[in-house]
């Protein structure tokens, strides 16, 4: 890495955490922030969390659980043109939604999670996807729109859960 991309990652790492911490309505503890990284003020934050290039946009509640990591160019928007207004293609009012996403969930690169969803506790949700709809506790979700297609080991992840072995 050279000399100008280093300082740039240096200066990134502790910017952004600084700027998390002072936007969101609260947050529990650690935040990492290994890229450009956004929250909006309705942003309720858990312990160690990690974005690695989020952007949040709207006025809806998003409330991300403890040991949360996401991918580079991931987004959550919780407000819509609300277009059952009076004009057409929608008018100047919004709708807003909110998000929860629970305890140890995964995103991976470029995830679109829009408002009026729960993503259960463990969930891994695969690059790519847009989350449109809730997703289960342990989970492991892909797609447009994003499903379930298979489960986590529950008895593995609440063994690791119950040793306290997060990342």
């Amino acid at each position: 890495m050279g000399l100008i991309n280093k300082v740039k990652f240096e200066f990134a790492k502790k910017y952004y955490p600084y700027k998390i911490k002072r936007t969101a309505a609260s947050y529990k503890g650690r935040v990492y922030a290994g890229g450009k990284s956004y929250v909006t003020n309705n942003t309720h934050l858990g312990s160690n969390v990690c974005f690695n290039g989020m952007s949040m946009f709207g006025n809806g509640i998003i409330t991300i659980g403890d040991n949360f990591h996401s991918g580079p160019g991931c987004q959550i928007i919780t407000s819509f043109h609300n277009y059952e207004g009076s004009y057409i293609p929608y008018d100047k009012t919004f709708i807003d939604k909110n998000v929860t996403i629970g305890d140890n969930v995964w995103l991976g690169n470029n995830v679109i999670i829009l408002g009026g969803v729960t993503i259960g506790e463990g969930a891994i949700i695969q690059a790519g996807s847009v989350v449109c709809m809730d997703i289960p506790d342990c989970a492991i979700a892909g797609g447009h729109p994003a499903k379930a297609f298979k489960y986590r080991d529950k008895e593995h992840y609440y063994k690791l859960k119950s040793e306290r072995k997060f990342h």
